[in-house]
């Protein structure tokens, strides 16, 4: 095979990204992009027309989209709860002869429960397919090349890292369902926190081992409700979502933190810290990385770019987000991001499931890691829902459904003792 034909499914936020990054990615192009609100897909199959990344058929059905032969390889970005279903339907069309398919790429969270997550990779194994785990900030091209770096210049001389921190950052997501615990699984912590506890880990281990040489021992998590239980945002929520969510009857985490203990295979400590929030105001998005060693550091915010520009308060134009993803401001001193899928990871990482699929490879990030966050994001639940330090393995995480995914959590229990 010399060209791989991706079809989109979901044409929201994250496919979108994805078109933006592949005019950077090689050997493919979008054939198909399907969704169940036509219009939607219109749109993102006319953003791929006119970026040149392809010439991409609408559907509005699943089992439809993959058995166009020009379909090799699935891009899911649809919401959490969504997920299953549609592989099921995939997997089923790959069984009975019906599909072209080699690949299947997720975004992420991989799914919402260690059960759901552990069905989906069963589901694939089953089909026979390759997967692929979308997990940008891997790929980020910051991240990789601190990381070369790092462990090329001063692993060597002075030891391995032993503290990795990673923090995503922003004012909220769009779409409703994101808010609704029991549609996305969770709150800001299974939205976000699943990007920086990947991150971290990669950072932590070397770039010719594998993966297993570093085992987590301990969790300690805790969970808030910091910006959005305020009347004044009870109410913008409320009129943002037309409704939809009400954050005075079924809220969720709008804040988390969570600190992993690894043990290296040689007996070597080290620590992930993470932190992730939707009630950060500032510019837009912040992405910070910090890996710290005996002898060396390295830090990254992608708040502080390349570029910025300046607007004085005689410049009065239209919100958007077109210097940063979540956007808050329009005047004073702006940092603008030249490529935003470039910067977080996006391009590189379409790059590299194209290249692996094409040559029959498991890509790098895959289902199992995929599994693995979702097993660190509802053992961070857990524990701070029992409000103490867990030790691995963790009884009961394979059943555990979060409090925020039942709308049972009571946000004022970070209060207690």
């Amino acid at each position: 095979m010399e060209k791989l034909g991706v079809a989109f499914i979901g044409a929201g936020f994250a496919n979108t990204f994805h078109a933006k990054g592949w005019i950077g990615v090689r050997d493919s192009e979008i054939v198909a992009v399907c969704s169940l609100h036509k219009e939607r897909a219109e749109k993102l199959a006319s953003l791929c027309r006119s970026l040149g990344i392809g010439e991409p058929k609408v559907y509005t059905d699943v089992a439809e989209t993959v058995r166009d032969p020009r379909v090799n390889a699935v891009w899911l970005g649809v919401p959490n709860f969504a997920r299953l279903e549609i592989v099921k339907t995939i997997v089923e069309e790959v069984l009975q002869g019906r599909t072209n398919l080699i690949g299947i790429a997720c975004e992420k969270p991989l799914a919402r429960t260690v059960k759901e997550a552990k069905e989906m990779l069963k589901l694939v194994e089953k089909a026979g397919l390759l997967h692929g785990y979308l997990e940008n900030q891997v790929f980020a091209p910051a991240v990789v090349r601190g990381k070369e770096i790092i462990w090329r210049r001063g692993v060597p001389i002075a030891g391995r890292p032993y503290l990795a921190r990673a923090a995503e950052e922003h004012s909220g997501p769009h779409e409703p369902w994101f808010w609704q615990g029991e549609k996305s699984g969770g709150g800001v912590l299974l939205d976000m926190m699943c990007h920086s506890h990947e991150a971290s880990r990669f950072l932590l281990i070397g770039p010719e081992e594998e993966k297993k040489v570093l085992k987590p021992r301990t969790i300690n998590a805790e969970i808030a409700l910091l910006k959005w239980t305020r009347p004044n945002y009870v109410n913008k929520l409320k009129d943002m979502s037309k409704g939809a969510v009400d954050y005075s009857k079924a809220p969720s985490e709008d804040f988390a933190r969570s600190t992993v203990v690894y043990e290296h295979e040689d007996g070597t400590i080290c620590v992930s810290e993470v932190t992730t929030s939707w009630s950060f105001s500032g510019a837009g998005l912040r992405l910070t990385f910090e890996l710290l060693g005996p002898e060396y550091a390295l830090q990254i915010n992608t708040l502080q770019p390349e570029l910025y520009v300046f607007f004085s308060r005689a410049v009065k134009g239209p919100a958007g987000e077109d210097l940063v993803e979540k956007q808050l401001a329009e005047q004073g001193l702006m940092p603008v991001l030249p490529d935003e899928s470039i910067t977080y990871g996006y391009q590189a990482e379409d790059r590299h499931m194209v290249r692996s699929f094409l040559q029959k490879k498991m890509p790098y990030e895959n289902w199992y890691d995929g599994l693995f966050v979702v097993e660190l994001c509802m053992a961070s639940y857990m524990a701070a829902e029992k409000g103490r330090k867990l030790k691995f393995p963790i009884d009961g995480l394979e059943e555990f459904v979060p409090k925020v995914a039942k709308g049972e959590w009571n946000h004022r229990s970070i209060l207690d003792v």
